[in-house]
């Protein structure tokens, strides 16, 4: 196991709290005198030990992280914190309740698969003005284009509802598989329909990774710390995204360079299979559970349902379309398109970590609301805006619009009992799509019809302006309450022969 030694003074010692046990990233307790071990952590093995030598007192700590929180930054980070002295709190980029080793293989996996998720789901978005310039097609067509692969979730509620019933690790896994060849079948489509049949296969998998994404994290994660792993998840498919803008520049060197873009994602197969080996099943899925039907939970089904509807009419076409505006309205090239989202999108991880802290802190209602309130009128206002006004509009919309990303993406997982989780988000991100294939269609047209992308926007950001009035006066709140607190379908039975208490 790694070790960290500290030599210290006895004032200093005990000034730090030396001899006390540790509750930020570690939960420890006493095992005697100046020896401690975890209670709770990410920790496959840990024990620190605290001895006085010669008017001075070494502090020696030996841990293994568990295997998925040996990933890159995660044993960075950790290895970091070990080495001060302990506090009171988590550090700000820890998770605010400490997570237990098996939550930490889990996390640690998925954000690895995530990234590889992030790049598919954006790998269409990003390249398909290029792909239409090789094939001749117009602005309205990549819109039908869009909106017809988005269609594609309706297998999604199938694959999601076989995750309630096999198990949600098998599925994730096989989606991602599945896509990394799908998006790689894509480079040798002769036209635009070829394109869209085979991310046709790519959408629907990516659509049930996003579901299962936060259905795993939910239920392995701490209540306190439910928002931070919708956070990191959220972070690690911006890697993905960032990765395909890094590599959008490759579509300036030919009509067909763009294809090259959908051949990458055969790198990420080794990451999938690699990821097999530390993803574990969930613990909620895998304890005994009863099998419950829809019925009785229309009202949090609806409520969801409709809030994903409005938010998508917005805010898909407003990035899908991004790339067609920039291109065609402000003149950009690929480079400078690949410059403007990493520059615009980067300062977004600040609203995706900060969000994710006061979800799990101070809530989620206030936080998701004025998230999506403020990054729907910043947005608007970009698109209105040229030159280095659109530039800085951008960057407050992806800052305060990424906070909505963990304060409202854990709502999914937490509204419903086990035996629903997957097949009710997966019915929720179908109407999503509805929202999502309404806005397309309609930013396409509009945006021919009043011959730009703005107008059409402005039009389209009333359903995120009803989106926000609904999450503050009927969402709950479920900030740091279990979730057989939130569905007490999922408690355990009574044990057998037990008497009931008595007043």
């Amino acid at each position: 196991m790694p070790r960290l030694t500290r030599t210290l003074s006895i004032e200093r010692a005990e000034a730090e709290g030396t001899w006390q046990p540790r509750s930020d990233v570690v939960v420890e307790r006493a095992d005697g005198v100046g020896r401690f071990s975890a209670t709770t952590g990410p920790f496959a093995g840990y024990e620190r030990v605290v001895e006085e030598h010669d008017g001075n007192v070494t502090e020696v700590t030996r841990y293994r992280l568990a295997p998925g929180m040996a990933l890159v930054p995660f044993g960075l980070f950790y290895r970091r914190a070990l080495r001060r002295p302990g506090r009171a709190t988590a550090p700000f980029w820890g998770p605010p309740e400490v997570i237990d080793a098996h939550a930490g293989s889990t996390l640690g996996a998925l954000c690895a698969i995530a990234v590889v998720s992030g790049y598919l789901g954006t790998l269409l978005t990003q390249t398909i003005t290029f792909a239409a310039d090789e094939f001749g097609a117009a602005t309205s067509t990549q819109g039908n284009v869009l909106a017809a692969v988005r269609a594609g979730v309706l297998v999604t509620v199938v694959l999601t509802a076989m995750a309630d019933r096999r198990g949600r690790r098998s599925m994730l896994l096989a989606c991602v598989a599945t896509g990394c060849v799908a998006a790689a079948i894509g480079a040798l489509s002769p036209n635009l329909v070829g394109v869209g049949l085979s991310q046709l296969v790519v959408r629907i998998v990516v659509s049930a990774c996003t579901v299962l994404f936060v259905v795993i994290a939910a239920e392995e994660m701490p209540a306190g710390s439910r928002a931070y792993g919708v956070t990191l998840l959220g972070l690690s498919g911006a890697i993905g995204v960032g990765i395909c803008l890094i590599a959008l520049p490759l579509a300036d060197l030919g009509d067909a360079a763009w294809r090259v873009l959908y051949l990458l994602p055969l790198l990420g197969l080794p990451i999938v299979w690699r990821m097999r080996r530390l993803l574990p099943e969930t613990r909620r899925f895998e304890v005994a559970h009863d099998v419950v039907p829809m019925a009785g939970h229309a009202r949090r089904f609806w409520l969801l349902a409709v809030s994903a509807l409005l938010l998508n009419v917005f805010k898909d076409p407003a990035s899908q379309l991004l790339n067609e505006f920039l291109r065609d309205e402000r003149g950009f090239s690929a480079a400078r398109i690949s410059l403007f989202s990493i520059f615009t999108n980067l300062p977004g991880i600040v609203g995706v970590v900060v969000g994710g802290r006061l979800a799990d802190v101070r809530g989620r209602r206030g936080i998701g609301a004025a998230a999506v309130l403020g990054g729907a009128a910043f947005t608007v206002v970009q698109m209105q805006s040229t030159g280095w006004a659109m530039w800085a509009w951008s960057i407050a919309a992806s800052v305060i619009g990424g906070a909505a990303i963990p304060a409202l993406g854990v709502y999914g997982p937490e509204l419903f009992p086990t035996s629903l989780r997957g097949r009710a988000n997966g019915v929720v991100a179908v109407l999503g799509v509805v929202g999502t294939v309404t806005g397309l269609v309609a930013a396409g047209y509009l945006s021919d019809r009043w011959d730009g992308l703005g107008p059409a926007l402005t039009l389209l950001a009333v359903g995120p302006l009803i989106m926000g009035v609904l999450v503050l006066v009927a969402y709950p709140e479920t900030a740091h309450r279990e979730l057989e607190e939130l569905n007490p379908e999922d408690r355990p039975p009574p044990v057998s022969g037990a008497r009931p208490a008595t007043g």
